[in-house]
């Protein structure tokens, strides 16, 4: 798809746009009653495959998979077809997003993109009335950020975001454990989340895909967004997670899930100083993320949190909670086993005498948590809340990483900054 293309595609939509949101948001946003379907459209048919997670919950949630976006038209074509053969209906197929935001018909979006896009892709939406399950992180800057949260306040829609961890029955009983006081002070917590090759490299080329996009079949300016015009490139548009344009690196796109569910199992919200180090140690070439990361973030409740990833070594992952008390080891946030506590390192009186399993409470899963709180109106398990606080916290990791220079939160202003 040629600039020119796009521009008058743009200019097309804008009209049609502005045309709908003089009708203002309450109005253009579908009365639902507590048995009505939920039309949703899946925006971003990757990897990710939350249409997959969408077609497994469709009858338990009483939705409808109306639409299908994409900018890879063999993906949108091929997520179409996924939905007919086990829905037995035949969904919209839509190349720009903002297409979909005209659609009274549509109730709710769920935006699996690439990182730099999200922000935009939720404000939008919020603007238009619809619901939105968005994958995180939610924006790579505090101006989007913001714009994103604000817009998400105003028009009063349900976000959900794609934190999934908060849903697993570990996380509810460490939550749940933390809170009673068995653990003591929480004094530290910390990951180390290592691999041997960069996941972006398993993302990015023909060794690892039957299909290679072409660029007759990608609408490419629009999967850049707002960055700057280039050349097609079908290893940039696979592997965008190794380009900081696309997705700043492990430290805000794998610590993130790390890091919501420190908030959500301890009384934690947004750190108020950061520090980090790291570069390309091991696979240099054309990406641009990191390939080595490490993160300390000291939070006002008065406890440390340490992030790290190696990539060239996979050895020494872990996930780790010390308190006063004694240790909870959620090894390595795994859900496919019992987390486990004990009095490990603890030299206090009244620590933990005995290593225990703690119970798996059951859990909603967690797309159909949010279509849930779209019926009943409640809060879901991510809310745009959670994801703004750890919006900020990567926010604060990667202008520490870039700058060299500790990063502080300034509530007030709602800004980070070196001091």
């Amino acid at each position: 798809m040629n600039s020119e293309k796009v521009d008058r595609s743009r200019r097309e939509f804008l009209g049609r746009t502005l045309a709908a949101a003089a009708l203002g948001t309450a109005s253009r946003r579908r009365v639902l009653g507590a048995n009505d379907r939920i039309a949703v459209a899946n925006v971003g048919c990757g990897r990710r495959n939350l249409l997959k997670e969408a077609i497994d919950i469709r009858l338990e949630a009483n939705i409808a998979i109306r639409a299908v976006c994409d900018t890879w038209g063999l993906k949108r074509r091929r997520a179409a077809e996924q939905v007919k053969e086990f829905t037995g209906e035949e969904p919209l197929q839509v190349t720009d997003f903002r297409d979909l935001l005209a659609m009274r018909d549509i109730d709710a979006v769920i935006i699996g993109t690439p990182d730099h896009l999200h922000a935009r892709m939720l404000a939008e939406a919020a603007r238009a009335g619809k619901h939105v399950y968005v994958e995180k992180p939610i924006a790579m800057n505090m101006k989007e950020l913001n714009e994103a949260y604000d817009a998400v306040k105003k028009h009063k829609v349900v976000v959900q975001v794609g934190t999934q961890m908060r849903s697993y029955p570990q996380s509810l009983a460490a939550r749940e454990f933390i809170a009673s006081g068995r653990l003591g002070k929480i004094l530290k917590v910390e990951q180390a989340r290592n691999g041997y090759e960069p996941y972006w490299q398993s993302y990015g080329g023909p060794k690892f895909f039957e299909d290679v996009p072409v660029e007759e079949d990608v609408a490419w300016n629009l999967f850049l967004g707002d960055r700057p015009r280039r050349p097609f490139s079908a290893q940039q548009y696979l592997g965008w997670y190794g380009y900081r344009e696309f997705s700043r690196g492990p430290h805000t796109n794998l610590m993130v899930h790390f890091l919501d569910l420190v908030h959500y199992v301890t009384p934690a919200s947004i750190p108020r100083r950061v520090v980090a180090l790291g570069g390309t140690y091991r696979w240099k070439g054309d990406y641009t993320a990191p390939d080595s990361v490490e993160v300390v973030l000291d939070y006002p409740e008065d406890f440390l949190v340490r992030y790290t990833t190696v990539f060239g070594n996979s050895a020494g992952r872990c996930a780790r909670w010390y308190g006063t008390r004694g240790t909870l080891d959620a090894k390595n946030l795994s859900n496919r086993e019992p987390w486990t506590v004990s009095g490990e390192g603890s030299g206090e009186p009244d620590r933990l005498t005995e290593a225990i399993d703690l119970p798996l409470p059951p859990r909603v899963h967690h797309l159909k948590n949010w279509i849930d709180a779209i019926r009943s109106g409640e809060e879901p398990v991510a809310p745009i809340d959670a994801g703004y606080a750890h919006g900020v916290a990567v926010i604060m990791a990667d202008e520490a990483l870039i700058t060299g220079r500790r990063q502080i939160w300034d509530p007030q202003r709602r800004e980070v900054r070196a001091g």
